[in-house]
């Protein structure tokens, strides 16, 4: 037999062939291809695992009891992922004079504003309180009507919410922004001590106003954890048609090289005389139709 498995003058070569550098060169890149295939199968299973906590991390913090401010936040910088929706309770004073609109904030299918008012806590600095969304106005530019915060002390549960990042291009003036970039914001209240880490989402306010903007958040947002467990399970297939294809082509290559051999040619017939008994009708005539063309 050569060395790339051809017959030898015998006539049958066995499974010698299977041996030879160009099958073993095969077998070498189905397990390649089966260990990447177990990797992006692991992939995708981490992924699914990680929309699941998040979505879990989520559900626990939007109904978390609500904390001291400080508690969360022990510096004006403070803030962490896994602090994102957590409920945090703060009394103090809005700087009603100070604040300021967020541009281009769709609300439903209708575009506005979201309405930021910098509440003056105990030690003096600024917690910034997103108190929900209004309608552009008929100028487009800003809203015709920003409901008034509450005069006085005030009691105030939020969601804490990430420092947004800048948008190339969004920018604002006079008292807009184009995000809710705290580092922005601090530079719009004249540097004053502002909580840069994380904002608050209104959730309630003692004493409630007779009017507010819209809540733009009531129930918790859920991360769609995709088909994840679907594409897990493509990969381990597609590894396995690996597999089979390696085997269906050695077994292929077998019969051809090995077709002289009687065992073999034995087998051949009753396989023939199986697939026959299993033709149907049509093939029949289907094969009638064929001899005379």
């Amino acid at each position: 037999m050569s060395r790339d498995g051809r017959v030898d003058d015998s006539g049958t070569t066995g499974w010698r062939f299977a041996f030879s550098r160009r099958w073993l060169g095969y077998l070498a890149f189905a397990i390649v291809f089966a260990i990447a295939c177990g990797f992006l199968s692991n992939w995708q299973l981490a992924r699914s695992k990680e929309a699941a906590a998040a979505n879990a991390l989520v559900t626990e913090n939007f109904d978390s009891k609500p904390v001291a401010l400080t508690d969360e936040l022990p510096t004006l910088g403070s803030f962490s992922a896994k602090q994102e929706w957590r409920r945090v309770i703060v009394t103090g004073t809005y700087e009603r004079d100070q604040q300021l609109l967020v541009r281009n904030r769709p609300f439903n299918g209708s575009p506005g504003f979201e309405v930021l008012t910098p509440l003056r806590t105990a030690d003096g600095s600024l917690f910034i309180v997103d108190r929900g969304w209004v309608p552009t106005g008929n100028k487009t530019d800003a809203p015709d009507h920003v409901p008034a915060a509450p005069a006085g002390s005030v009691s105030v549960v939020s969601r804490l919410k990430a420092s947004e990042p800048a948008i190339p291009g969004r920018s604002a003036t006079g008292d807009q922004v184009g995000t809710i970039q705290l580092s922005v914001v601090k530079q719009k209240l004249d540097g004053a001590d502002v909580y840069t880490g994380a904002y608050g989402l209104l959730d309630s306010e003692d004493p409630a106003p007779a009017t507010a903007p819209t809540p733009t958040v009531t129930s918790p947002p859920t991360q769609d954890e995709g088909l994840h467990w679907s594409y897990m399970i493509q990969w381990i297939i597609f590894a396995l048609i690996g597999f089979f294809g390696l085997a269906y082509a050695l077994v292929t290559e077998y019969r051809k090289l090995n077709s002289d051999d009687p065992a073999e040619k034995a087998r051949a017939a009753d396989r023939e005389r199986r697939r026959r008994a299993k033709r149907t009708d049509a093939d029949v005539e289907d094969e009638l139709l064929d001899a005379t063309r």
